[in-house]
Formats: C-alpha cells, structure tokens, sequence
C-alpha cells in the first residue's frame, strides 16, 4: 500500500516520504480500515517537527503520521463481529502512541477507534471528527450541561473553536467568542454566536462583559490559556470554569493565583487523546447526535492528495486558514 512515512525530525518537505509499505493484518480485537482521507492537525506537524517537550528522536523506527480518518472497515481480526465488514467508520487516535496512522492506504486498529460514520457524512468531513471535533464536544460538554449558561470561546475562528462555538450554542448556551478578524467574526455569528469580539481589543474584559450584559462567565473554553489567563480572571464568575486545550504562545504561563482562588474557579487541562472510556463514550455520543441534528459545519479549508502530505503539513503549520486541510487517498 502507498504511505507516507518518516524516522527523523525535521522539516516536511525533508522528512516526509511516499513510500510502499505491506498492507497491516488487523490483529485480535483490531478492524483494517481502508482509508479515504486524512486529516493534518497542527499536533502532527509538532510530532514531525520533534515538537513535543523533551522528545528528541522519533518513538518508532519509522512512523506513518496522522491520526484522524474516514473510510470503509476492509476486514476484521479474531473477536470482531464479521457484520462490520463494509461499515464506514471514522477514526481517533490513529497514531498516538501507535507507530502507524491515518496517511495511509490502510490502518488496523483497536475496533472501538474505528466510530461509525454517519451516512449524512461524507468521509472528508469524517476525517475532521477525531481531533478537532471531539475536542470542541468534551471541552464545551465533557462538565455537563451548558444549557442556559454562557460560555466564552477564545479563538472562534480556528477549526475547535468555531465547533466549540457551533456545539454550545446548539447545546443551549449563550456563546461569546473572540476571532481575529471580521470574516471570522461573521462566520462566528452566523454559527450561532451571541457575540464575536475582535481578541487583539485594549478593552477585551469590558467587550465581553457587554456582550454578557454585566454578567460573568460560567465556562470559559481556552485555546491560548497562557496570553489570556488575566482576561478570563476577570471575567469568569465565583466557581465559574475554564477548560483549555492549548497554550502555545505561552508554554509556562504565570497564575494569578489569588484572584483565582478567591473565585473558586476550576481549571481543567484538556487533552484528547488521553480522555478515559466513559469521557471517550460520553464526547462520542454527544457528538453523533451534533451530527444527526446536522448541528455542526466541518469546514474543510483545502483538500489534497496523499503525495502532497509536506504541502498540507507547511498550509497547516503556516495558520491562516478557514477550516481543515485534509488528504484525499
């Protein structure tokens, strides 16, 4: 099968080769999946690039990256129900802490990473629900119901936050999210957002509290917790919350403790890969709903073919795009 692969760290132009590789045999409680997309998020580009804080060589001799999917079960290994030979499936987790992912022809894996695709769904949109989508479900739901609450979305034009803004206006929350831009505000609104202020604002608090009416915020979700970790103590309510799933401008962020405390605000680390059965089945079910009331648009930004992976690496890494960037197989 045609796969791309890398063994170093460098840049992707570099690095990252097409190559032919024998096709897996899915093992005992694994599915073979035949891929028809992948997704590129910006935690491969880390992986590829050695990223990560202190990982200095690749974990595996070589590695095929990436791991959102979509595409169609192939053949199932000892303990799988035959029945799901044919069902479209979309995957999570292809490749973390596994040595072979989604840029492939073929993945074998653990039957429950394989999620049963929607028919409404085509399998480009399936390739953004491992990551992204599953993030903006467990940041804005993984605590419960926002029903009535309001919920502060930073970065709502990125491709979590305007599904974090899409999942908790849909869920019955008032959402206030800041974007960079007016064409991402706009899109924003029209997502359902109650307001969409511009982040780069000298008076953010004062923005967002307009837009809340003077009221605090119950659950702030955060994808730049180090740079906005002030703005959020002074908007969030007594026991309010925050969940962040990124801080990357600022990688060791400085507290306000105090202030903090004295709200009794709860601050939750979200990473997606690592969510335990019950979060995993909970984001799971809570997002094949979004998708059976058709609540939810997986912008796609760029689609490209398998041998372009360094392009679609560089698009992603470069930002500035409206959407997903995903490998068509």
């Amino acid at each position: 099968m045609k796969a791309i692969t890398y063994s170093a760290f460098g840049a992707a132009a570099d690095v990252l080769q097409l190559v032919d590789v024998p096709i897996p045999r899915p093992q005992a409680g694994e599915v073979l999946v035949k891929l028809a997309t992948s997704g590129v998020n910006p935690s491969d580009i880390r992986a590829r690039a050695g990223g990560r804080p202190g990982v200095t060589k690749p974990p595996f001799p070589t590695i095929i990256p990436h791991s959102d999917g979509a595409g169609v079960i192939a053949a199932v290994g000892e303990a799988i129900d035959p029945v799901r030979i044919g069902e479209r499936v979309w995957i999570w987790n292809g490749q973390w802490q596994r040595a072979f992912g989604t840029a492939a022809e073929y993945i074998a894996l653990p039957s429950e990473q394989a999620a049963r695709l929607p028919d409404t769904v085509s399998f480009t949109q399936g390739a953004v629900l491992g990551i992204p989508a599953l993030t903006a479900v467990h940041t804005v739901l993984g605590v419960g119901s926002v029903a009535g609450k309001t919920v502060l979305v930073s970065g709502g034009g990125g491709t979590v936050g305007y599904l974090a803004v899409q999942v908790a206006a849909a869920s019955g929350a008032t959402v206030i999210t800041t974007c960079g831009n007016d064409a991402d505000q706009q899109a924003a609104l029209a997502a359902g957002a109650h307001a969409a202020l511009n982040y780069r604002s000298e008076a953010l608090v004062a923005d967002i509290l307009e837009a809340s009416g003077g009221a605090s915020i119950d659950l702030a979700v955060e994808v730049e917790f180090g740079q906005n970790i002030e703005v959020l103590t002074q908007v969030i309510r007594d026991g309010g919350r925050i969940v962040a799933y990124g801080s990357a401008k600022e990688m060791s962020p400085t507290l306000p403790f105090y202030p903090l405390m004295f709200k009794a605000v709860s601050i939750d680390l979200a990473l997606i890969y690592l969510l335990d059965e019950v979060q995993r089945a909970t984001a799971v079910g809570h997002l094949t709903e979004l998708l059976r009331r058709d609540a939810l648009d997986l912008r796609i930004a760029e689609t490209l073919p398998l041998e372009d992976c360094a392009k679609a690496h560089d698009m992603v890494a470069a930002g500035a795009r409206t959407g997903a960037v995903i490998l068509e197989i």
